[in-house]
């Protein structure tokens, strides 16, 4: 017999089943030892009040045990079978590998950066000598950006494909399987490179290819059909179609479609800055209590407010993390942010960014559809000055950045290669720093502590998503021009973070194969 329930629990109760299986007996008028199994399924946490709720959703057992209920994915060999190229190893990439795999097509992957073990050694230069490898950094490499910061999972896409299935893949694969279980599920800077190699190791044995250090330079195009692609040595490798999974910071990439006469559109974006407070402070915010105790996780934060016709709000909040260099070419300064698994730093941080709309860059329209990019170029370059020409970062107290004045000084961070003091609130396009300033104080309405002299802003966050957009038909996913070509993830625009980025993957996979055989 099975029988579900959910619960509302402190978070005590909800921390180990010695204490909520009394309850669940209880509730089902039996003895606890009748109780055979208690599974949890879901597991959410309610802090909108000062008590604060752990909802479980929990399957029970009487007389029987319960039977596995993940599906677990069977990749088969398809050496031999038609070629189908993807350029990218980012999630959109991965999955969108897998999926072939699944559907009897052979992908072969073209990566422009290096595998997770070689990468870690081009990121540990960027702290040490500050020097950035336009091919291998934290935007560019087996796993794509993801790979190094976060590994957050949370997604709104349900409506376009499953989350279970690219949650399930990812636990196939090594991820905790507390992940299908948490609200916000979240699999760890520390964890996530394991399980991206783990899917090349897949995709490797089922007779697909990966190619590292293999930048893509062109596309073989016959009228509006692409044939293949052309890599940076010039080698020619011919594809029966081809996804574009670059992610959004491959700006080279866009200038090669311009070329070549696929279209592209501007989309809106955001720019600002990653802020940065003590954990144990989100944490007093956040649960209403001077200290979380043991049984609750470090608090995170999700504010949007709007200002001046402008929407401000935070981004990619990382609990007990960390805030890391993410430029992707010499010459700019770009931070985002990170947690590992157990999200102990004594940091939070999330991006504050402002949304910027292609009709308010009229001084960079001589750009025309790059005009965003442009824009993005220019704040980053401007950081990179601010900070001595260095990946030093700019940054200022929360508080000074809100009243309109450089800080004296600066408090401890979690950014390795160093903070230097700048007057951020003068030095950023006003358009950005005058409607941060307002939504931090909106946020401080909310929030009362936020606006706070004990944290940071740090300059710059600007790669939330691309300033650009591939455009598709909507029914294939082809490019609404060239025919055999998928542009996919949050590098084509239709997707803004992991699970996203691999639901568009296999979305991409299943038309891509429907067409071939049509």
């Amino acid at each position: 017999m099975r029988k579900d329930f959910n619960l509302s629990l402190t978070p005590k109760q909800a921390s180990d089943e010695v204490y909520y299986r009394p309850i669940i007996a209880s509730k089902m008028g039996v003895d606890p030892e009748e109780i055979t199994a208690i599974v949890v399924r879901r597991r959410s946490i309610d802090a909108r009040q000062r008590q604060i709720k752990i909802n479980l959703g929990v399957a029970v057992y009487l007389g029987e045990q319960p039977q596995p209920e993940r599906k677990i994915y069977d990749y088969g060999n398809v050496a031999g079978k038609t070629p189908v190229g993807i350029v990218g190893s980012g999630p959109a990439g991965l999955f969108a590998a897998l999926r072939l795999i699944e559907l009897g097509y052979k992908p072969v992957i073209f990566e422009r950066g290096k595998n997770v073990h070689d990468r870690k050694r081009d990121i540990a230069k960027i702290y040490r000598e500050h020097l950035v490898d336009p091919d291998s950094n934290y935007g560019f490499g087996e796993g794509g950006a993801g790979t190094f910061s976060d590994g957050k999972l949370y997604t709104r896409s349900k409506k376009r494909g499953s989350v279970t299935k690219i949650l399930e893949i990812l636990v196939q694969f090594g991820a905790d399987p507390q992940i299908l279980i948490d609200a916000h599920p979240h699999i760890g800077t520390n964890k996530l490179p394991g399980v991206i190699a783990h899917i090349r190791e897949q995709i490797i044995a089922s007779g697909g290819e990966i190619h590292f250090n293999s930048r893509v330079a062109d596309l073989i195009l016959k009228g509006d059909e692409c044939r293949g692609v052309v890599l940076n040595d010039g080698q020619r490798v011919d594809c029966a179609a081809v996804v574009l999974a670059t992610g959004h910071s491959a700006r080279d990439i866009y200038e090669m479609l311009y070329r070549s006469g696929v279209n592209l559109e501007s989309k809106p974006f955001a720019v600002g800055v990653r802020i940065e407070h003590p954990q144990a402070l989100i944490d007093s915010i956040q649960y209403h209590q001077p200290n979380r105790g043991p049984y609750l996780p470090a608090a995170s934060y999700s504010f949007v407010e709007q200002v001046n016709d402008r929407g401000v709000y935070s981004f990619c909040m990382c609990p007990g993390g960390f805030i890391v260099p993410a430029a992707t070419a010499p010459g700019e300064l770009v931070v985002n942010g990170m947690s590992p698994s157990k999200r102990n730093s004594p940091f939070a941080n999330s991006g504050l960014v402002v949304e910027v709309r292609p009709e308010d860059l009229r001084e960079f329209q001589q750009y025309g559809v790059f005009a965003g990019l442009e824009f993005q170029k220019s704040v980053e370059q401007l950081c990179f000055q601010l900070n001595g020409h260095s990946q030093f970062a700019p940054a200022q107290r929360i508080a000074d950045f809100v009243a309109g004045r450089k800080s004296a000084d600066l408090p401890e961070t979690s950014y390795r290669p160093g903070l230097v003091s700048s007057a951020l609130h003068d030095k950023l396009p006003k358009r950005i720093s005058s409607r941060l300033r307002e939504g931090i104080q909106q946020m401080d309405r909310k929030a009362r502590g936020f606006n706070t002299d004990q944290g940071v802003v740090v300059g710059v966050e600007s790669r939330t998503s691309s300033p650009v957009r591939i455009p598709r038909n909507e029914e294939t996913l082809e490019h609404i021009r060239i025919k055999n070509l998928y542009p996919c993830g949050e590098g084509a625009g239709y997707a803004g973070g992991i699970a996203s980025s691999a639901i568009d993957g296999e979305r991409c996979a299943d038309a891509l194969v429907e067409t071939l055989k049509g």
